[in-house]
């Protein structure tokens, strides 16, 4: 379908959108226009044109402003924007790993984690890897997450935090939880034992991550339902703790809690 009107206004130069984006904040006149995007006037002109024949913008007092369908546009179209870059910003992460466990709220959200990067290591540096894992969380006070695979590391590390008191909430999917009960009963129920820990137990899932109060990572599986441990995106801004919050959320509901062995 040719796109006409104010979607082929806004969406097919980038100039008129950071034109809207720029009168959003305040009017400015046509020399700080020009000042702004290092343009002539004749370069400049026909976007400004366009942009008040659609009625997005207009100008009074040898200013341009923006109008109320201009500030309308502007407020649905950076979310979108937002949307598509974080796609467009990792995109083989996206394309190549299956996001079917995580749930629609949160893929409609997934515009917080804009500010994330992603980690890539091959595997002779998996340990430099779980070093800055367990960097991160030494820089944490609380720690929650979701483990689908068993690294053999990790139980003696979270039975640690369970003895210095750090208020640790783990889910463990039904294989994972019967590996480490099996095989790590003592550090398990140390940490079961602790008053600062809880656990909780998932029929399965198809991703991985951590969110405490300084970092969110997430680690996801290859559609064929292979674990991918050499990639993770890592966030540490507010949007991505609260995105990894609501996904641990999600998560503690639809499990059971173990209290005891």
């Amino acid at each position: 379908m040719k796109s006409s009107g104010l979607l082929s206004i806004l969406t097919f130069s980038e100039k008129r959108k950071e034109l809207l984006f720029l009168l959003l904040e305040e009017p400015r006149s046509l020399s700080e226009i020009k000042n702004y995007f290092g343009v002539s006037s004749p370069e400049i002109s026909p976007r400004i044109k366009e942009m008040e024949e659609a009625n997005l913008i207009c100008k009074g007092d040898k200013r341009y402003h923006i109008t109320s369908i201009g500030k309308i546009a502007a407020k649905y179209l950076q979310p979108l924007l937002d949307y598509l870059n974080i796609i467009e910003k990792h995109e083989d992460f996206w394309k190549e790993h299956t996001l079917q466990d995580i749930p629609e709220k949160l893929l409609e959200r997934l515009s917080d984690l804009n500010n994330c990067e992603l980690i890539e290591d091959s595997t002779e540096h998996i340990y430099e890897s779980h070093k800055e894992f367990t960097d991160n969380i030494s820089k944490s006070t609380v720690v929650k997450g979701l483990s689908s695979i068993f690294i053999p590391t990790y139980p003696p590390f979270f039975e640690k935090l369970a003895i210095n008191n750090v208020p640790t909430s783990l889910i463990l999917t039904e294989p994972v939880f019967e590996k480490v009960k099996n095989e790590h009963t003592e550090q398990i129920q140390t940490y079961l034992d602790a008053e600062s820990t809880s656990l909780y137990v998932l029929d399965d899932a198809k991703l991985a991550f951590v969110v405490t109060d300084y970092f969110f990572s997430l680690s996801l599986y290859f559609e064929n339902g292979r674990f991918d441990p050499h990639k993770d995106l890592l966030g540490f801004d507010e949007s991505a703790l609260d995105w990894g919050d609501g996904l641990f959320n999600y998560y503690k509901n639809k499990s059971r809690e173990i209290k005891s062995l």
